[in-house]
């Protein structure tokens, strides 16, 4: 069995954005019943009463720690962790910074593409996870691997890391590179998660700029996929009047539209779908609005904080 924990269920900055009034976020902050608030992209599994493994960690992991008692340091011990690793689909920052929450030498696994492993390499700030600590773990992609705590123990879980479209993160962008910014394959990766028994799994896809038959051919009658749900149409934040860049510029699909994420589900018999990744302007956060009633129409849910899901 599988039990699936939606730690934070926004894009990055949350609902309501700390600098940001929109309608949504606006509602979220004067505590609308209709639009709740949410923290930063994050999900945590495991396999029966296995260790937790987090899937990505965003700047506000400390609060989520604390918002989810399973994640809890047990009641006998003075220190210690539930938490046997992160792992990292990008190197974005609302992916990243909440590894500096897991600093105070704690043993833990954390697993990432060779490209976002030697990005944090680089970045001194992240020589704050202790190596006595953190054994730094390094996929080998479209293979699955066996998850594994600190000190090399089994924890019923199975990952195979594959890349879907994307780009690199914004802080890492080349603009002499090209139209791409220098984005490689190994900059955004999708998750297959698996009981080591094989009598469950899912997909983890927080973000994805395209979807390519290789792709659908994989999510073919899953029994859950959690699906980047950042943006409802592809020029939102410019209509929003909040940004000037579209969804395909940020490395996004968008909702709605001919290539959007309802058509591409539409024939694969997904069991059960999920929007995670969902940006403060996305409509969809609006329970009561057209959007939302579109979206669930078609056999999607969105994503809440403190969701939990059993497979």
């Amino acid at each position: 069995m599988l039990q699936i924990l939606v730690l934070g269920s926004a894009a990055g900055g949350g609902v309501p954005q700390w600098n940001c009034n929109c309608a949504i976020c606006r509602r979220a902050r004067l505590g609308d019943q209709r639009v709740r608030a949410r923290t930063q992209s994050s999900l945590a599994v495991r396999a029966d009463e296995g260790p937790w493994f987090l899937l990505n960690a965003s700047p506000d992991l400390r609060q989520q720690i604390t918002d989810n008692p399973a994640l809890h340091p047990a009641d006998e011990k003075k220190r210690g962790s539930p938490i046997g690793g992160v792992l990292v689909t990008n190197a974005d920052i609302d992916h990243i910074a909440g590894l500096l929450t897991l600093r105070e030498s704690e043993p833990l696994s954390l697993y990432a593409t060779n490209r976002v492993q030697e990005t944090l390499s680089a970045n001194r700030v992240f020589h704050a996870l202790n190596p006595a600590f953190v054994q730094r773990k390094t996929f080998t992609l479209d293979l699955p691997m066996p998850l594994e705590n600190a000190a090399g123990e089994p924890s019923g879980l199975v990952v195979e890391a594959f890349t879907v479209p994307g780009k690199v993160a914004l802080y890492l962008e080349n603009p002499k590179a090209g139209p791409n910014f220098g984005s490689v394959p190994e900059d955004t990766i999708a998750l297959r998660v698996a009981s080591a028994a094989e009598d469950s799994y899912f997909y983890y896809i927080p973000a994805c700029a395209a979807f390519p038959e290789g792709l659908a051919e994989r999510l073919r009658e899953a029994p859950l996929v959690c699906f980047d749900g950042t943006l409802w149409q592809d020029d939102e934040m410019i209509a929003t009047g909040v940004g000037a860049k579209t969804g395909k510029r940020m490395g996004h699909m968008s909702i709605s539209g001919e290539d959007g994420t309802l058509a591409a589900f539409r024939p694969l018999r997904v069991k059960r779908k999920v929007f995670v990744h969902i940006n403060n302007t996305n409509p969809v956060l609006i329970e009561d609005s057209p959007e939302r009633a579109i979206a669930t129409g078609e056999g999607w849910e969105v994503a809440q904080d403190g969701m939990e899901i059993r497979l």
